[in-house]
């Protein structure tokens, strides 16, 4: 078979590359001191995401985990506990900032693709009269779920945790780095997925093709904390219409085409699904995201991706027996097809 003349990367949406317009926006944004909210396209893509998402105040940070960190600290006190999704990424990707950092207990809670039932988050949560254990300070989801495979969290199954939560009087923190991907899943506007919860995250810089930055969203008296919270741990902002400025463009005009990586997600899948070396879970694959099980291969996952850069494809490796494809505006139907191609091949001859 022929070779892809350029590299096919289908690790992460996170390689995506700005636009011309956004390239074009950086250099012609009006200019301030982000941290005296002095910066005009910074507090222009503040408000708009704040009434994007249905929330009172945003606050721009320079990614998802920092987002998730700061949003965890200005809503709990050290020494409270969290409550995660067993394979949340907080806890598995973000180097136990929750403990080090925000000074918090993570209890995990087992989900379903990536959704843990109510019933089962309430029997985790602390019994406020005893005085042996930490109290339940927080709950974080995460839409669309990554381990889980890129699943989706409906508005039904968000709300339903968040009435448990907030009967116990505990806010929700939902880690929506692919918000707007589970959104377009969904077929629903993102404010209606994030109604209930008290604070959300969301990525600028994945399948929305943003160079950097993530916003926070939440109540005003929130985010004025999460502000102080953010320089805290050093993320003063100055001049951050360069962050800022891309953002705008994206929120403006990549959010619908997120279906397209979607569909072609969906075609990858449908390609490989067949091929006896592999196990791949097709209910999982709700957006953007392909996991593929390897262990029937004689060799592991880190052989299976040598192999394929002979054919310029490249995926990401998350264990010896598992590897994962993503799909973004970079990629088209036709690499697509030459990536089921090349698995194909390398799977032939081994």
């Amino acid at each position: 078979m022929e070779i892809w003349p350029e590299k096919i990367n289908l690790r992460s949406d996170v390689v995506t590359l700005p636009t011309p317009e956004m390239l074009e926006a950086i250099r012609t944004a009006p200019m301030g001191d982000d941290n005296r909210q002095e910066d005009p396209t910074t507090n222009e893509l503040e408000a708009m995401a704040a009434a994007m998402l249905g929330k009172e105040a945003a606050l721009l940070v320079l990614s998802g985990t920092m987002g998730n960190l700061v949003g965890m600290l200005c809503q709990t006190q050290p020494g409270q506990e969290v409550l995660l999704e067993e394979g949340a990424h907080i806890f598995t990707s973000e180097q136990g900032g929750a403990a080090r950092i925000a000074g918090l207990m993570v209890s995990r809670v087992r989900g379903s693709m990536g959704y843990p039932a109510p019933e089962d988050v309430e029997a985790a949560i602390r019994p406020t009269d005893n005085v042996h254990t930490p109290q339940t300070g927080l709950i974080c989801l995460e839409n669309t779920h990554n381990r889980a495979g890129g699943t989706v969290i409906t508005t039904e199954q968000i709300t339903a945790v968040c009435d448990v939560a907030h009967r116990y009087h505990i806010p929700v923190h939902l880690d929506g780095a692919r918000i707007f991907n589970a959104a377009m899943a969904l077929g629903v506007e993102a404010r209606e997925l994030v109604r209930d919860v008290d604070t959300v995250t969301f990525c600028l810089s994945k399948g929305l093709s943003c160079p950097v930055g993530a916003l926070l969203a939440g109540t005003r008296e929130a985010m004025a904390r999460a502000r102080r919270l953010r320089k805290l741990i050093g993320g003063t902002l100055r001049q951050a219409a360069v962050i800022a400025a891309p953002g705008i463009v994206a929120l403006k005009t990549m959010i619908h085409r997120l279906k397209e990586d979607h569909a072609n997600a969906r075609r990858l899948a449908e390609g490989l699904v067949n091929i006896d070396a592999l196990e791949i879970d097709m209910k999982a694959v709700q957006t953007n995201m392909v996991f593929a099980d390897t262990s029937r291969l004689r060799f592991g996952a880190a052989e299976l991706n040598r192999r394929l850069g002979r054919y310029n494809v490249e995926v990401l490796v998350g264990s010896p027996t598992r590897i994962r494809m993503v799909t973004h505006r970079h990629i088209t139907p036709e690499q697509v097809d030459h990536v089921i191609e090349a698995f194909t091949e390398v799977l032939r001859r081994a």
